[in-house]
């Protein structure tokens, strides 16, 4: 079939839904591959390189196509354009565009809408808004750093010290992870809040510190919202301001990504809040094109209040970075088209039984099939959320360490009295120049051990701390021996001493070199 690129025309748009290097992954299934005059220049992606690839250029992709691929939903003017029996598939956002779904089937076209691939293991390939998130969430701190006026590390210079920016990202799913790991890596203390507990332990994993609310309904589990936060109790709302409310002073820079499917952002930076925050400051709203989660928040606008504190409202995010942008999301497309087409021959099978193609199709065949059924499986697995760690208390502590040293001192006091036992039990059979050897082998063995053991294992290896255990056995007992004997027995007593110690040097020279890579030069 014939698979074709629209150009976009909505106001700013800059993505494409093909690139030359999906079309020749989409030609491998079997179809033909066509784009419209000048609709990846925008990306860096000339008609030439697309010819180049094999793709056939055209000027009215809805008359020449079969399945219309874009990024934007359809404007009126493209809905006219479809015809019964064709297939497009973009973003749609079906719950918010009733009508557009009603003009749509009137058409008889078929609507695979993007932003509806559910969150399941299978469909992650085809998930574009996480492509497109993880790109908004990385933009963000780039936007926010082009409006600090300060660094985000910390520096110390002959010219001044300069503190480390504080972030506080509001909103733990793909685009706020973004945004934590780009935060850290430029050297900013980083803060995250989410309803989810469970997100916690990527948080920290990081680098940054989730901030906890003392609240019950903080324990929300994502799994029954497909990986979304589910809509706050009117009690837990007020805890969490009241808990921002704190911050709100102490932050320079504060990134929100909160949405709710189907609804509009939730407000959790209010006017107070924003009044609170220092000069220089600025705040990122990702969820502006859904009305925002900052009070002030004006979309498409970059605006500085009158207490200095810069707010972007961007709602192009990823368009900001349109190569990366359509790189992501027409490999999501591909997939889809691969999952569509199963039988790598071509021909498009809109199996209606399937999870993935059943969940994001919007209309087919005539008839508006949104809402989709309940999913078969589980969008995630619930999790646990993690307990909290009890810090030891001092006496918890004293008696730990008490507790270790008794056990020590049992265990000594019972290797002697085993030894002991051992040498009269030998000595009463044994001849005496046996027993001069054998007392010289138990010692080496009790005190080398005890010695090179107790060197605590942050200065050395678990495995560097036996085998220099074994060394110092070798050592103490050659040491003895090599007074005592013939030419054969202070030979061999001086090699054993000398390899032994060759084997603890060597050791010790390793781990210092070893040590040497993580310093800084």
């Amino acid at each position: 079939m014939k698979i074709g690129a629209a150009k976009e025309v909505f106001a700013g748009e800059a993505r494409v839904a093909m690139t030359p290097e999906s079309a020749a992954q989409i030609r491998k299934l079997g179809h033909e591959c066509l784009i419209e005059t000048g609709a990846g220049a925008k990306a860096g992606f000339t008609d030439d390189a697309y010819r180049a690839a094999g793709v056939t250029v055209v000027d009215d992709i809805y008359a020449a196509a079969d399945v219309v691929v874009k990024v934007r939903g359809p404007e009126e003017e493209e809905v006219a354009k479809l015809r019964e029996g064709q297939t497009l598939i973009s973003f749609f956002w079906p719950a918010q565009n009733a009508e557009l779904l009603e003009a749509v089937k009137a058409r008889g076209a078929t609507v695979v809408a993007m932003d509806m691939v559910p969150r399941i293991s299978r469909a992650q390939k085809m998930d574009a808004l996480s492509s497109m998130a993880n790109i908004a969430g990385y933009r963000a701190v780039i936007e926010a750093g082009n409006n600090f006026p300060r660094f985000f590390t910390g520096q110390v210079t002959a010219a001044g010290k300069v503190p480390p920016a504080k972030v506080l990202i509001v909103g733990a799913g793909v685009a706020g992870l973004a945004a934590i790991g780009t935060s850290t890596s430029l050297g900013a203390i980083t803060y995250a809040f989410d309803v989810r507990p469970e997100v916690a332990e990527q948080i920290e994993s990081m680098g940054a510190e989730f901030v906890y609310l003392d609240f019950e309904e903080a324990q929300t589990d994502g799994a029954a919202t497909g990986g979304y936060a589910a809509p706050s109790s009117p009690e837990f709302r007020d805890a969490q301001l009241k808990k921002f409310r704190e911050l709100a002073p102490e932050m320079d820079i504060v990134i929100t990504t909160a949405l709710i499917p189907g609804r509009p952002a939730p407000v959790l930076w209010t006017r107070d809040m924003v009044e609170a925050m220092k000069p220089g400051s600025v705040i990122v709203d990702l969820a502006a094109e859904r009305g925002g989660n900052c009070e002030l928040t004006v979309p498409d606008e970059k605006i500085v209040t009158d207490g200095g504190v810069t707010i972007v409202g961007y709602t192009d995010f990823p368009s900001r970075m349109a190569t990366q942008s359509s790189t992501l999301y027409s490999n999501n497309i591909r997939h889809m088209l691969s999952d569509l087409t199963p039988g790598k021959d071509g021909v498009i099978n809109h199996d209606m039984d399937d999870d993935v193609i059943r969940t994001a199709t919007a209309t087919h065949e005539g008839e508006i099939t949104f809402p989709p059924p309940p999913l078969k499986i589980q969008a995630i697995a619930a999790q646990k959320p993690r307990e909290k760690v009890k810090e030891p208390t001092a006496e918890e502590k004293r008696a730990t360490e008490v507790l270790r040293f008794r056990q020590q001192t049992k265990t000594q006091v019972g290797l002697l009295v085993a030894a002991t036992v051992l040498l009269l039990v030998v000595g009463a059979v044994a001849p005496a120049s046996f027993m001069a050897h054998f007392v010289v082998f138990v010692l080496a063995c009790f005190i080398g051990f005890q010695v090179i053991w107790a060197v605590s294992h942050s200065l050395h290896t678990p495995l560097m701390a036996v085998t220099n255990a074994v060394s110092g056995i070798i050592i103490l007992g050659s040491l003895v021996q090599i007074g005592a004997g013939g030419f054969l027995v202070v030979l061999l007593s001086f090699v054993a001493i000398l390899i032994a110690s060759i084997n603890i040097v060597g050791g010790f020279l390793v781990t210092r070199r070893m040590l040497a890579m993580f310093q800084k030069s």
